[in-house]
Order: structure tokens, then C-alpha cells, then sequence
């Protein structure tokens, strides 16, 4: 089994370049985790309590879970994922049932950050975006998708997206094997990851 992990930054643009990759491997032959998957269980905090979490910060992830389900998938076994709400703010009741494959695409912000999760990446991939552009992509995300107003929007960003990208997430790009500038769309980058698959898949 391949395992890619794919980091960058909120609003990036990881899931368009997780689908320019996909874009011409068999189905069967991939599969994507995604980190939002993991984050923490908080059933015992009330919602206005969960509302105040830093999501941003690698403390809210369960990265032993993550880590332990990398390792059944490599040894070949189906894991039960996570379902996460962001509406909720907390993990739902249901699960994914996810089968090994070929390649697995981990992607998420806080990934590189974690030694263990490294340790089991094959390749490393750093998406990088301008912040300006980050932020755009934020902001229309999470008022259409996930039912936050622009004030709330931006309060998260100056308090907590910002000071943890610079302080998290920019500095894990050192680990990176590959980093693509998605500023426009980099073929060269997304080819050389869509090569190394091909040629393990082969």
C-alpha cells in the first residue's frame, strides 16, 4: 500500500488537487482519508462549549486514532471512520466503512505536524495557496456549506486560523517531499505524484 499524506493550509486547495490526481486512477485502486474525520469526540462539552474549541490546533485531533487506522488498513484490514459535523461541532454516531487499496490519500491541515502519521506517509505533499485566497475560499466554504455568518468567519481566522497556520501548518511544509503552488493549476507537480502512483500500481 502507497500512502500519500497531503497537507496545506485552510483553503488551499487539497480537495481540487486530491481530484486532479484521482482524475485518471481506477477507483478501485484509491482511497482518501480525510483529517476532518478525526477530530476529538466532545460529547461531554455543551455546544456553545465546542463552539469555543480551537480546531485549528493539533491538540484537537485524534491522531492515535488516525495512526492505529493507517496501520489496519496496511495490514490489510476495513476500518469503521469517523463522521464528523461541523455543524455539531462534535463527531456523529455514524461511521464509514473503509477498505484498504492500493493508494490511500491522507489529507488535511494538521497532518505533516504529527511524527508518528509521517512515519507512515510514503510521500509528502504540501499544497500551497496565497493567504489571500485562502481566506476567500474559507469564507465562501463555511457560509454555504457549514452555516456560519462572515463575522464569525472572520473572527475564527484573525483569532485562531491565522496565528495556527504560522505557527502549525506553514512550518510542516519542511516536511514536504513535493510542494504544489496552487495558485494556478501545476501540472508538472500533480504528474510527478500521479507517475510514483502509477508506477506502484502497475
Amino acid at each position: 500500500m502507497l500512502i500519500i499524506g497531503l497537507a496545506g493550509g485552510t483553503g488551499s486547495g487539497k480537495t481540487t488537487v486530491v481530484h486532479q490526481i484521482m482524475n485518471e486512477l481506477p477507483d478501485t485502486e484509491v482511497g482518501v482519508i480525510s483529517q476532518d474525520s478525526y477530530y476529538k469526540a466532545t460529547n461531554s462539552l455543551s455546544f456553545d462549549e465546542r463552539a469555543l474549541i480551537n480546531f485549528d490546533h493539533p491538540r484537537a485531533i485524534d491522531f492515535e486514532l488516525l495512526v492505529n487506522h493507517l496501520k489496519a488498513l496496511k495490514a490489510g484490514e476495513t476500518i469503521d471512520q469517523p463522521v464528523y459535523s461541523f455543524i455539531q461541532h462534535n463527531r456523529t454516531d455514524d461511521t464509514v466503512s473503509t477498505h484498504p487499496r492500493k493508494v490511500m490519500i491522507v489529507e488535511g491541515i494538521l497532518i505533516l505536524t504529527n511524527p508518528e502519521l509521517r512515519e507512515l506517509f510514503d510521500i509528502k505533499v504540501f499544497v500551497h495557496a496565497d493567504s489571500d485566497e485562502r481566506l476567500i475560499r474559507r469564507l465562501k466554504r463555511d457560509i454555504s456549506e457549514r452555516g456560519r455568518d462572515i463575522d464569525e468567519v472572520l473572527t475564527r481566522y484573525q483569532n485562531t486560523l491565522k496565528p495556527m497556520h504560522e505557527q502549525f501548518i506553514e512550518p510542516s511544509k519542511a516536511f514536504a517531499d513535493i510542494i504544489i503552488p496552487n495558485d494556478k493549476y501545476n501540472t508538472v507537480a500533480i504528474d510527478v505524484v500521479r507517475a510514483v502512483i502509477n508506477q506502484r500500481i502497475s
